[in-house]
């Protein structure tokens, strides 16, 4: 019973040091920029195995230099309530799962951009039983110490948007050759049609289901509103 209660204590505690790294993190980047995320490091190493002396291309940008486009593509694409929510849509989990449901299989996620945030900077691609715990605890630690405006520029300046390219600026001069300042309408719709699965559409850039979704997601940018 005593060895129990020991080792009880030890993960209580070796938790407790995890969670509190993770929230000083947090805290250290509502006036620094992350230099690098869990799964930029994880797609470098895997980049790596082949080129040993492969680079990402990841270049940050202020807010204030990403296109306004783009910020409300991405929202109208991934999180619609981005700016009501406190980090979980409840309404988007609750119809994602019953559009699973109907289908009887995964088609659609209800992971806000706060969540997504968590996994990127944190997390490992693995799937293990106490990750969706993380994830949430992540989340709501990154909801209290951030603003949406924050959360919403580093979101964008480390997501991925192809293979080995992170962040709206290097994104933007990828595939477009110009800033991610002057990005239109059409070409942010297209860049956060790619998000869900970059490294696909950034060798199949004519897939017909990415220009479908590129034209829904530019009717829905009217309604976006970013912080």
């Amino acid at each position: 019973m005593a060895w129990t209660l020991r080792i009880g204590a030890v993960i209580l505690a070796a938790l407790f040091l995890y969670y509190l790294w993770i929230f000083g993190h947090i805290v250290y980047w509502r006036t620094a920029n992350p230099a690098s995320s869990s799964f930029m490091d994880t797609q470098l190493a895997r980049l790596q195995e082949d080129t040993p002396d492969a680079e990402l291309s990841q270049r940050w940008v202020p807010y204030e230099q990403i296109s306004g486009n783009l910020k409300r593509a991405v929202i109208a694409a991934e999180d619609a309530r981005f700016v009501e929510h406190e980090g979980f849509d409840w309404a988007g989990i609750e119809a994602a799962f019953e559009k699973n449901l109907k289908q009887g299989r995964i088609v659609a996620g209800g992971s806000t951009i706060s969540q997504q945030l968590a996994k990127n900077l944190f997390l490992s691609s693995k799937k293990t039983p106490w990750r969706k715990v993380d994830e949430a605890l992540i989340t709501v630690m990154l909801e209290a110490v951030l603003d949406k405006r924050r959360i919403l520029e580093i979101y964008l300046n480390v997501i991925e948007w192809g293979d080995g390219v992170f962040g709206a600026e290097a994104a933007s001069r990828y595939y477009y050759r110009s800033a991610a300042s002057r990005l239109s309408a059409s070409q942010a719709a297209k860049l956060a049609a790619m998000v869900p699965n970059p490294r696909y559409y950034d060798s199949h850039r004519n897939a017909p289901g990415l220009a479908r979704k590129t034209r829904i997601i530019q009717r829905r940018m009217g309604m976006a509103v970013a912080p």
